[in-house]
C-alpha cells in the first residue's frame, strides 16, 4: 500500500487557508502484475467522518478506509475543517478533492467515472451536500473548474444529518452556519431534502429507527426527495441502534460504551459494498 498525505494547495491552490486544519490522506494499492486490472485503474472511495461539524470521528475514519481498501478500491480520507470554519469551507474541500482525483486519475490509478463518497452523520450531510450542491456557483467559481468535475458518481450515507428544521440535529447546523444558525434562508438552503434534483448521484442510505440524536426521518425525507427526482437509491432502516454506530462491532466500539455493538446492523457495510459494485458495474 502507498500512503500519502495531501495538502490543500496540492488539491486546489485556490482553496482558502482554513482556520482549522484540513487533513487529506490517500491509501493507494501498489501496482502489481499479480492482481488487479491490467491497466491498474481502480474505483475510488472518499471517507468522510462525522462529528457534528465540530470534530471528525476516529471511529468513522480509518476503520472504514480499510474496509474499502480490502475490496480493491483506492481510498481517500478527508478530515475536513471544522469549528470555527463555516459553510462553504468543508463543501469546497470535498468538492475540490473530488475534482482533484478526477483530474489526476492517472496519478492515483483511479477510474475517473467511478468516484464515491462514504459519509457518516454530519459527514453524510457533507457528502450529500457535495452530491446535491455541486452545481452551486460557489463551487465552480472558487475552485476554478467545471462543476461537473466535482460531482461524485455515488454516495453512501450513514445515519445522515439532512433536515434543518423539525428533525434537525441542531448542533450540526449551529457549527456549520455560525452566525447564520437562526437565519431561515440559510437553514432552508442547508436542509438537503429540499435541494434534491435529477442530477444527484445514486445513494445508499442506512439509519436506525431508534436513533435519538439524528432522527430516522432525516433518511426518510431524503429518500422521498430522491424518489420524486427519479434518483436511484437503496435504503435500509434497522430497528435498533444508537447514533454513531460506525461498523457496529467491537472494533469500532467506543471503549467507554457498550451500545456501539449491534450485531444486526453489522451487515450494512457488506450491503453497501454490493450496492456500490453494482452501481459501478452499470457504468461499464
Amino acid at each position: 500500500m502507498i500512503y500519502r498525505e495531501l495538502t490543500l494547495k496540492e488539491i486546489n491552490p485556490r482553496l482558502p487557508e482554513p482556520k482549522t486544519p484540513c487533513r487529506i490522506y490517500a491509501y493507494l494499492h501498489e501496482l502489481s502484475e499479480n492482481y488487479g486490472r491490467p491497466d491498474h485503474r481502480r474505483p475510488a472511495v472518499i471517507v468522510v467522518p462525522g462529528g457534528g461539524y465540530y470534530f471528525t470521528s476516529d471511529r468513522e475514519a480509518e476503520p472504514i478506509v480499510f474496509q474499502f481498501l480490502a475490496e480493491g478500491y483506492n481510498v481517500f480520507l478527508l478530515r475536513y475543517s471544522i469549528e470555527p470554519e463555516r459553510y462553504p469551507t468543508s463543501l469546497l474541500q470535498l468538492t475540490g478533492l473530488i475534482s482533484h482525483i478526477r483530474l489526476n486519475a492517472d496519478k492515483y490509478n483511479v477510474m475517473p467515472d467511478k468516484i464515491a463518497t462514504c459519509g457518516f452523520s454530519a459527514g453524510s450531510h457533507l457528502s450529500a451536500s457535495a452530491g446535491i450542491l455541486w452545481k452551486e456557483p460557489v463551487v465552480s467559481e472558487t475552485l476554478g473548474v467545471d462543476g461537473r468535475l466535482c460531482r461524485q458518481d455515488a454516495m453512501i450515507l450513514s445515519y445522515p444529518v439532512v433536515n434543518s428544521h423539525e428533525f434537525a440535529h441542531r448542533r450540526s447546523f449551529d457549527f456549520l452556519l455560525g452566525k447564520n444558525r437562526n437565519d431561515e434562508q440559510w437553514l432552508n438552503r442547508m436542509s438537503l431534502e429540499t435541494r434534491v434534483h435529477p442530477d444527484v448521484p445514486p445513494a445508499f442510505i442506512w439509519h436506525t429507527y431508534s436513533d435519538e440524536l439524528v432522527p430516522v426521518e432525516n433518511s426518510l425525507l431524503l429518500a422521498t426527495a430522491l424518489r420524486k427526482a427519479n434518483v436511484p437509491f437503496e435504503l435500509h432502516i434497522f430497528p435498533d441502534g444508537v447514533h454513531g454506530l460506525s461498523l457496529a462491532n467491537e472494533f469500532t466500539r467506543d471503549p467507554n460504551r457498550n451500545d456501539h455493538i449491534e450485531p444486526a446492523v453489522q451487515c450494512w457495510i457488506d450491503l453497501a459494498k454490493i450496492w456500490l459494485e453494482g452501481i459501478f458495474e452499470d457504468k461499464e
